[in-house]
C-alpha cells in the first residue's frame, strides 16, 4: 500500500508541474460551461441534461490526452527501468498511476457541481439522477483511464498512445450507435460492451449491478494488461 502511495503523489505532482492538467481542465470547463449556459439562458431550461450528454463524448480526447504520458513518458525517459529496480511490483506502479489518473478526472468534474448548485436555486431538479450521473462518469473514466495506461504501456511515443488509447475508447463508445449495422443475435452483446450504454443506464438514476460489474470487470482487465505488457519486458 505505500508503494502505491508513493506513485500516486508522484504522478499526481507531475500533473500539476507541467502545464497539461491546467490547459485540459480549463478547456473542458469551458465546454461544458458553454452548454450550461446555452441551456439556462438561451433555452430557458433549467436542465443538467446538456452538460451530462456532452461529457461523455469530451472524454472520448480528454482521457486520452492525460493518459497518455503516464508510461510512455517514463519508457522515452528510461525513468521506467529506475522505478521497476525498486522494490515495487509492476502492479503497484499500475494502480498508482491509474489513481493519480483518475483523482484528476474527478477533480476536473467537481468544478461543475457549481451548476447543480445553481440549478438547486432556480427550480426543481431530479437530484437523485445527477448523482447517479455523476457516479457513471467516474466510472467510465476508469475504464477509459486504464485503457489509456494500457496504450501508454505499449509504446514510447505519447502520440501514439493518445491514438490507441482514443481509437479503442471510441470503438466502445459507438458500439450502441451501430446496433442498425449488426445482425439482430448479436445486438445484445455490442449492446452490452458499449460503454455508453452502461452510463445511459446509471444516468437515468438507476445503478444496475449489471452495469457495476461491467466497469469494474473492464477496469480490472485493463489494469491486468497494462501489469502484463510491463512484466514483457522480461520475456
Amino acid at each position: 500500500m505505500n508503494n502505491i502511495l508513493t506513485i500516486y503523489k508522484k504522478e499526481l505532482k507531475s500533473y500539476f508541474t507541467s502545464p497539461v492538467a491546467y490547459i485540459v481542465i480549463v478547456v473542458f470547463l469551458i465546454i461544458t460551461g458553454w452548454f450550461f449556459t446555452n441551456t439556462l439562458f438561451i433555452a430557458n431550461v433549467v436542465s443538467l441534461r446538456s452538460v451530462l450528454d456532452i461529457i461523455p463524448f469530451i472524454l472520448l480526447f480528454f482521457i486520452p490526452a492525460i493518459s497518455m504520458r503516464t508510461i510512455a513518458e517514463e519508457k522515452k525517459a528510461g525513468t521506467i527501468e529506475l522505478l521497476l529496480t525498486k522494490p515495487i511490483t509492476d502492479f503497484d506502479i499500475v494502480i498508482g498511476k491509474f489513481l493519480a489518473t483518475i483523482t484528476l478526472a474527478a477533480l476536473t468534474f467537481a468544478p461543475t457541481l457549481v451548476y447543480v448548485i445553481s440549478l438547486k436555486f432556480l427550480g426543481p431538479i431530479d437530484l437523485g439522477s445527477i448523482i447517479s450521473a455523476y457516479i457513471g462518469l467516474v466510472l467510465m473514466c476508469g475504464i477509459y483511464i486504464g485503457i489509456g495506461i494500457f496504450a501508454s504501456s505499449m509504446t514510447e511515443n505519447q502520440v501514439v498512445a493518445f491514438i490507441i488509447s482514443f481509437l479503442i475508447i471510441f470503438v466502445l463508445f459507438m458500439l450502441n450507435k451501430i446496433l442498425i449495422f449488426i445482425p439482430a443475435p448479436l445486438n445484445s452483446i455490442f449492446e452490452y460492451i458499449s460503454s455508453d450504454y452502461h452510463f445511459s443506464s446509471i444516468s437515468r438514476g438507476v445503478i444496475d449491478t449489471r452495469d457495476l460489474i461491467y466497469y469494474f470487470s473492464g477496469i480490472y482487465l485493463m489494469l491486468l494488461l497494462t501489469k502484463t505488457s510491463l512484466e514483457s519486458r522480461k520475456w
